[in-house]
């Protein structure tokens, strides 16, 4: 089994070289210039977006298009829904529960408790998690002394259900699990803009999966050694850590 070069784009996106192709994942910002060696590579790359939201989803990635022919769009299709892009523009559009392969890559669209899709991404042997927005976001309220009911989130503006939406959440790793229980790598929020507790969702992730090496994402907010943090857990887990210190920064696994 080959070795895979990650590299660290910015925010949620980061590409994944395997031997016979680049996986790029919810690029928006280009802090490093990381795409640059890969739209010069002869190399195939397979381009997902996770949802909609601007820092998931860019408009600026479908004009890579006229810069390499063998590039391949695969979009959740909320991004189509919500007219972010036209239904020509992606290879494929996917929603939870569709599946999508070619000779190179197999690609599965797990759920999200929030918008779009999560991907599972199987190529050269590894098996590939990105969890888009998928994280329980409202854990801070979920406190011992919790007994329940609607509190008021600033991020959203509105009340909301912490138990209810864990639930979701929960249900959601249930269903990946139907499709796989193991995974080389995992991409996944830990985000401490959402406040204590942060690292719950990332939590529950690797108690319910077997992973190989775990990645943060989605910190920018917050900075690099917040999403360290985690490193606690994974190591309590003999789990392996990425911790990021800087955009286009690049580890093998």
């Amino acid at each position: 089994m080959t070795a895979m070069k990650l590299t660290y784009i910015y925010h949620s996106g980061f590409t994944v070289e395997t031997e016979d192709c680049f996986l790029v994942f919810d690029w928006w910002k280009d802090p490093a210039g990381v795409m640059d060696n890969v739209l010069a590579s002869e190399k195939p790359v397979y381009v997902f977006s996770s949802h909609f939201h601007e820092d998931h989803f860019d408009r600026k990635i479908l004009s890579w298009k006229g810069q390499k022919q063998n590039i391949r769009y695969i979009l959740s299709k909320d991004i189509l829904k919500h007219y972010r892009a036209g239904r020509e523009q992606a290879d494929v559009w996917l929603a939870k529960g569709g599946r999508w392969e070619d000779g190179t890559v197999s690609v599965t669209a797990a759920g999200s408790n929030d918008s779009g899709v999560s991907w599972i991404v199987e190529t050269c042997g590894r098996r590939i998690f990105h969890a888009g927005d998928l994280n329980n976001w409202y854990s801070r309220f979920l406190t011992d002394d919790f007994t329940g009911g609607l509190v008021y989130s600033k991020e959203t503006g509105k009340e909301v259900d912490p138990l209810r939406e864990e639930k979701m959440f929960l249900g959601e790793l249930k269903d990946i699990g139907k499709i796989a229980d193991s995974f080389d790598v995992v991409f996944f929020p830990v985000d401490s803009r959402t406040g204590n507790g942060y690292t719950r969702g990332a939590r529950q992730f690797i108690g319910r999966f077997h992973v190989g090496l775990f990645v943060p994402m989605h910190f920018t907010a917050g900075g690099y050694e917040s999403a360290w943090r985690m490193k606690k857990f994974t190591d309590a887990r003999q789990i392996g850590f990425w911790s990021i210190s800087h955009e286009g920064e690049s580890m093998y696994v």
